[in-house]
């Protein structure tokens, strides 16, 4: 639908039966209404009655929920931290370098929607504990892998994406039933702070231990001690609040579960959702190659201007730039994520699309600098630092409002399976490729010249160049989100409250306004 203030006529109808319509004068949330806040919004003690916990244990809560997102992230930078040893040690090219990543992410996208189902219905804390656990250990096993067994490498890393599927699916539903409006987008702002600074943090640790301890695999062997503490503080301090109570009227009826099914034809016919998805999936993109890519580019670009010795078989790979890629990834994590959410609550308060217009204006802002930091690169690496800092600023602005977005358009109920569907999609068209793809992009670009460290540096340069073309389509999906956000919010709020039924995929029935309220007739009536 459009995101018009008003109900047509004659409308097609997407989820009601003999339920109001949204543009109902005087429901909370109808399409009349200019306000984009969310209808009674519980105080403190509210939410407390709700769910059943304190604002400080809720907080506590996010807090660990936070520190294993950090985690996850700093284990699946740790890799790109230490790839040019690992390229070393394995004795393999771009595109097989690329390939590690890429078996990560495709694994982590083809658990998700598992994930996803189990965790709409059944207990979301032990499906965290299990899968977190699983993730640690095999973690640990692929720091013991000998140089012949490349192959056992990449099995490992795909295993690891069971932990991340059955936490990335899963946590930020637990947030949405714990709180609401501005206090669920404050929540979640902090919740993906963990993104950009686990990431970073994973940088630092790959490179610092691999220097203290002499050897990169001291690097993968951090994180698996961290995560018995993850999955010690999730049994002990995580609670299972009611999926969706604070966001229904007190006297409406508990919402249940679909079928799988069901849920997936409600995803597809929410517009707001697929094209956020799909803006999420460019910054999946962007963000998955320069992840992985852009320390081993820095020092490259180092090699060509003459700062730093090449690295030649048989020796360490000694480089400052995962350290300082690292720390850049952290600050402009905490600066774009805070920058992000602040815009986007203060616009919200005149103009109820200002969620998806933030996304769109971060992406499209981001595409120039991104690609001005890979062309300065052969002229001055403070200049490509420069760039790469305001660059990765505004990709940040996107994470905590791309998951708000998802939690206020699909009913409690679907939220896994969105997440989950949301995963999958930017996954297998964004970053579980991307590392590959630029990898691949740059062995054959490689090939065609002479063999040199500036033909190397020149072919990753080009092939990185995709990256800001892929962002400003991002930018365009999000312009899209933008046109049916107010609309699909609305339906959503109705829903939750009880206000607006589903009906099953064989209604051939439309809705028609029948003194001041919509009536679901027959098609042949209308058109007889």
């Amino acid at each position: 639908m459009s995101g018009s203030d008003t109900a047509p006529f004659l409308s097609q109808a997407d989820d009601t039966d003999d339920g109001p319509a949204p543009g109902t004068p005087g429901l909370p949330g109808s399409l009349g209404n200019s306000k984009s806040e969310d209808p009674e919004v519980p105080d403190r003690e509210g939410l407390q009655r709700i769910t059943g916990l304190s604002p400080g244990r809720s907080a506590l809560i996010v807090a660990v929920l936070c520190y294993i997102n950090l985690l996850n992230y700093m284990d699946r930078f740790t890799v790109a931290g230490v790839l040019p040893d690992i390229e070393q040690f394995f004795s393999i090219g771009d595109s097989s370098s690329g390939l590690i990543q890429t078996v990560f992410i495709s694994s982590y996208m083809v658990l998700a929607p598992v994930f996803g189902y189990l965790g709409d219905r059944y207990n979301r804390k032990y499906l965290m504990c299990g899968g977190i656990a699983f993730w640690s250990l095999v973690t640990l096993g692929s720091s013991f892998i000998p140089r012949e067994r490349f192959w056992l490498l990449l099995l490992t890393r795909g295993l690891v994406g069971v932990g991340e599927a059955s936490y990335s699916t899963i946590a930020p539903t637990l947030i949405a039933d714990l709180f609401v409006a501005d206090q669920r987008s404050r929540m979640l702002s902090v919740f993906y702070f963990a993104i950009p600074v686990g990431s970073g943090l994973g940088y630092i640790a790959g490179s610092k231990v691999k220097d203290v301890a002499g050897d990169w695999h001291w690097a993968l062997r951090v994180t698996p001690g961290l995560g018995v503490v993850a999955v010690l503080l999730l049994f002990l301090v995580v609670r299972e609040p009611p999926r969706g109570a604070v966001e229904r009227h007190s006297d409406s009826p508990p919402l249940n579960p679909t079928s799988w099914w069901a849920d997936l034809r409600a995803l597809a016919r929410n517009p707001s959702f697929i094209l956020s998805s799909l803006g999420f999936t460019a910054v999946a993109f962007v963000t998955g190659s320069l992840a992985l890519w852009a320390p081993a580019f820095l020092l490259r670009s180092r090699v060509v201007l003459g700062e730093t010795p090449p690295c030649l078989p048989g020796d360490s790979c000694s480089s400052s730039d995962s350290l300082i890629f690292g720390l850049i990834t952290c600050l402009t994590g905490v600066l774009g994520v805070g920058l992000g959410v602040e815009t986007s609550r203060r616009l919200r308060r005149s103009n109820p699309r200002a969620d998806p217009l933030v996304c769109a204006a971060g992406l499209l802002g981001s595409a120039p600098f991104l690609f001005l930091s890979l062309a300065c690169a052969r002229g001055s690496i403070v200049a490509t630092y420069i760039f790469i800092f305001i660059g990765e600023t505004l990709l940040s602005m996107n994470w905590a409002i791309v998951a708000d977005i998802l939690l206020y358009v699909v009913i409690p109920t679907r939220r896994s399976t969105a997440e989950a569907f949301q995963i999958v999609l930017s996954h297998l068209l964004g970053d579980a490729g991307s590392p590959y793809l630029i990898g691949l992009i740059s062995d054959r670009l490689r090939r065609s010249w002479p063999p040199s460290f500036l033909s190397e540096f020149r072919a990753l340069q080009f092939s990185l160049m995709l990256c800001a073309f892929v962002g400003a389509l991002g930018g365009a999906a999000f312009l899209g989100t933008a046109i049916f956000i107010e609309g699909d919010r609305r339906r959503a709020q109705l829903h939750v409250q009880g206000l607006l039924r589903e009906t099953g995929p064989t209604d051939d029935r439309i809705v028609v306004p029948q003194r001041g309220r919509s009536t679901r007739v027959p098609v042949s009536s209308v058109l007889i």
